[in-house]
């Protein structure tokens, strides 16, 4: 693909891998929802989102969860190839999210790749203005390089990679087939 940085790709996680991992994410998210009867699912855009619709589907298929309140939130920090585009990771507030009460729900804040932690962090300050009973954390990829004081709790991966190297999470509908990929920059 030409819109993609150059370098030595190598596939790690295939679609079918991927979607038993995203099964046992599920799995993880129903025992911290044991009880729960307030539920909100947020996606950090852009492949934060459809990794929320996959994790809320495999929610309500299979452990039940049917009544949920599902949102996105926009964050823009880092372009796909980790160049830093915004240093103050500027989040934008969907209007109709204004007014949203998340008072006394339980808050899963799913993103693709957790990174230097900066994305979520700013999901969960915003959200935790919304007065949740509680915000737990999602990632479908773990790169063990978080520099603030923000916590996975559940994880897909976790891998471990140089610094340079960059963690391709390709997610449909950004991406034709749902796999990992390491890019080893040219």
């Amino acid at each position: 693909m030409s819109d993609k940085p150059a370098g030595r790709r190598t596939c790690l996680y295939t679609p079918e891998q991927l979607d038993a991992i995203v099964a046992d994410m599920a799995r993880q998210a129903a025992g911290l929802l044991t009880g729960r009867t307030r539920v909100a699912i947020v996606g950090i855009l852009r492949r934060g989102a459809p990794l929320a619709d996959r994790l809320h589907a495999r929610l309500r298929e299979t452990w039940g969860l049917t009544d949920c309140v599902r949102l996105d939130l926009k964050i823009e920090r880092y372009a796909d190839d980790l160049t830093l585009l915004h240093p103050d990771t500027p989040l934008t507030e969907n209007p109709t999210h204004a007014a949203l009460d998340l008072a006394g729900h339980t808050v899963l804040v799913v993103d693709d790749v957790m990174y230097r932690g900066h994305s979520m962090l700013r999901a969960v300050e915003y959200l935790a203005g919304k007065q949740p009973a509680e915000i737990r954390t999602v990632v479908l990829v773990d790169r063990g390089a978080a520099k603030l004081p923000v916590r996975t709790d559940i994880v897909g991966v976790r891998l471990d990679v140089a610094p340079s190297d960059v963690i391709e999470c390709n997610v449909p509908p950004y991406e034709a087939r749902f796999r990992i990929d390491l890019l080893q920059p040219a």
